[in-house]
């Protein structure tokens, strides 16, 4: 049973991370398992009978790719009666025939809210879709032709650029439309999924699952409407209800919490230095009760900036709770600095 066991366990260590380790993975998985990869051989031997994974090349240059168990695209013309729950349901959903419950039901809530979007704000003329199911994992490409989500978010918004509108939206509840929409599905779609992508224009948003956001501006040329790229582990233990709960404060279970990353306020080799670029940081989150603003990769920050968060905005509002997270010491002793004005009495 225990040989069993750690039979499974080796093959589902190949299966994911075979992608990102195609020639090497027998290497890889000896050295997880202390294991030879002889033993590891006779594991991908099984994996491509039974249709798991591609074998291609000769034994010197031999390289595994996961076989697909479905692959299929779709295009959508945008006509007023299509409707996301439909196109989920005849045509999505049959691919996912025998996930877990759980799995289907993030794909659920992440497919219907990503083409919606496409729907109702887009102004596209199509959208199509694409979903290739392997072994290991799903993704799932939405695309539309539209007026490019960032632009739609500068416009609308006001906003400075593309930059700006992605820093906007890592934050949560933002929306072009409060009339129709909570602005909550890009941001919880993003922590869903292990890996979430949005390519707009030249700018680049992506999201793996436990870490921060970010965001890059391409040298290639620019991508036309909106490519919403998804992925998620067949067999993964995440539930929707434990996502929603890690934004929730424990007296409320809506949407109360975010994670702000600070880096994001940066331009180039900007530092963080002015109120103006504090302000931009601070904008809109006063909707949550508990806002966590993360420093990584923010070597240093002006105590003008630090002041206007961290005493100005928190004396005006004293009921938000302000967490400041992987600070170096630096920024650390500027934002004391800043708290203990704040308390400071008169």
């Amino acid at each position: 049973m225990k040989v069993r066991s750690r039979g499974e366990k080796i093959r589902s260590f190949v299966l994911e991370n075979v992608e990102s380790n195609p020639r090497d993975i027998a290497k890889r998985a000896a050295a997880e398992f202390g294991i030879t990869r002889q033993a590891v051989n006779k594991h991908l031997v099984q994996l491509v009978k039974e249709k798991a994974l591609i074998e291609t090349g000769n034994t010197r240059n031999r390289t595994y790719k996961l076989c697909p168990i479905a692959e299929v695209e779709k295009a959508y013309p945008l006509t007023p009666d299509v409707q996301e729950d439909v196109v989920w349901r005849n045509d999505v959903l049959q691919l996912l025939a025998g996930l877990p419950e759980n799995v289907i039901d993030i794909w659920s809530y992440c497919f219907t809210e990503m083409f919606n979007n496409a729907i109702d704000h887009s102004a596209a003329t199509y959208i199509s879709v694409s979903v290739k199911r392997t072994a290991a994992s799903t993704a799932i490409r939405i695309h539309d032709n539209g007026i490019g989500i960032f632009k739609k978010i500068q416009d609308a918004l006001g906003l400075l650029d593309q930059q700006h509108a992605v820093f906007e939206l890592s934050k949560g509840k933002l929306t072009t439309d409060p009339a129709r929409h909570t602005g909550e599905g890009i941001f919880f779609t993003s922590r869903m999924v292990d890996n979430f992508r949005i390519l707009s224009s030249e700018t680049f948003f992506s999201h793996n699952f436990g870490e921060s956001e970010d965001w890059i501006l391409q040298d290639e040329q620019p991508t036309s409407g909106t490519l919403v790229s998804m992925r998620l582990n067949n067999h993964t233990s995440r539930t929707l209800k434990k996502v929603f709960s890690e934004f929730s404060t424990d007296e409320d279970i809506g949407f109360t919490k975010t994670v702000v990353p600070v880096r994001l306020a940066q331009y180039g080799d900007d530092k963080l230095v002015s109120r103006s670029q504090a302000k931009r940081l601070l904008d809109r989150v006063d909707r949550f009760k508990t806002v966590i603003f993360d420093f990584k990769e923010v070597t240093a920050i002006g105590q003008s900036f630090a002041d206007e968060i961290f005493r100005v905005f928190q004396n005006s509002h004293p009921s938000i709770e302000l967490i400041p997270i992987n600070a170096n010491t630096d920024v650390q002793d500027v934002i004391l600095r800043a708290r203990s004005v704040a308390s400071a009495k008169p």
